[in-house]
């Protein structure tokens, strides 16, 4: 059997983080957030309250598209807007109590997901994970 060629293998890696990903996220598919929905809150929790240009700089996005995420978020009670402390013509957006413990569940529930499965790896396995891990946190930080 010949070996696999360093594009066939990236290929195949790609598939398979994208695979890991999209099940990590399918264990907190209960709260039904985008992905971008569940961005932005990270963000408000970690950075604070951002305006909504700030916010679609941050994510990459036009502030058209990023409105309309605010909007989705704010009906459902996880951000609020409020008065920018410099600019009166300008709002913040920020996460809520209610957002914030939303935010909290779906982290649990992605970290019980992949706790749970790398326990069922035997220790060999679990090592070379972790090793694997240290070299993709490399390969991310190029």
């Amino acid at each position: 059997m010949p070996r696999p060629t360093l594009d066939s293998s990236v290929l195949d890696f790609t598939h398979t983080i994208g695979s890991l990903i999209r099940r990590i996220r399918a264990a907190a598919a209960t709260h039904e957030l985008s992905l971008t929905e569940s961005s932005v809150l990270g963000r408000l929790a970690k950075d604070g309250p951002a305006t909504t240009a700030e916010l679609a700089r941050a994510e990459s996005m036009k502030p058209q598209s990023m409105g309309t995420t605010i909007a989705a978020l704010e009906e459902m009670g996880l951000v609020h807007r409020k008065p920018h402390p410099t600019d009166g013509r300008q709002q913040n957006i920020a996460i809520t109590a209610k957002g914030a413990q939303i935010r909290a569940s779906v982290r649990a529930a992605k970290h019980k997901w992949l706790a749970e499965a790398i326990a069922e790896l035997g220790p060999r396995d679990r090592e070379t994970l972790f090793e694997a891990g240290k070299i993709l946190s490399r390969l991310v930080g190029k």
